[in-house]
């Protein structure tokens, strides 16, 4: 089955500061039963790296110096979204809380480390075609359906 993962979570320097979030055990374990299409939606969406880190706050996402990046959070969003129809995936393991690919809980805009109801914006792209999306606390146990 081909699911997306957010590439950050493969080990793939591709974070906000230039790191990695992995390579996570859990995620590697499923590339032996699973094809894994790695995504940076931020990168896609024409962002650097490394970039001022950014938050979610209603329908805008925007760095803490109050550059406005919604445009390329969408257009990272769209791409991602290219991908799991190009591939035919029904899930995406994504990088929980981020502003793109939080599911169910991000930060809350105001750079204090505040989490909210909500999803990023690739994440609630992706659920509003029927793509399921769980953060990597979910990998563990969870059961990939055909």
């Amino acid at each position: 089955m081909n699911i997306l993962v957010s590439a950050c979570l493969m080990g793939v320097c591709c974070r906000w500061d230039g790191d990695t979030n992995g390579p996570h055990p859990d995620i590697e374990a499923l590339m032996k039963e699973h094809h894994l299409i790695p995504i940076c939606p931020e990168i896609m969406g024409g962002l650097p790296t490394p970039r001022h880190p950014a938050e979610r706050r209603g329908r805008i996402v925007a760095t803490r110096n109050y550059t406005d990046v919604t445009e390329q959070y969408e257009r990272g969003a769209e791409e991602a979204l290219k991908l799991a129809h190009l591939y035919r995936c029904k899930y995406a393991i994504l990088k929980e809380r981020s502003p793109s690919c939080g599911s169910g809980k991000i930060y809350d805009g105001t750079f204090k480390g505040n989490l909210v109801r909500g999803d990023g914006v690739t994440a609630e792209l992706l659920k509003s075609f029927g793509v399921t999306v769980i953060g990597e606390s979910q990998v563990a146990g969870y059961t990939f359906e055909e």
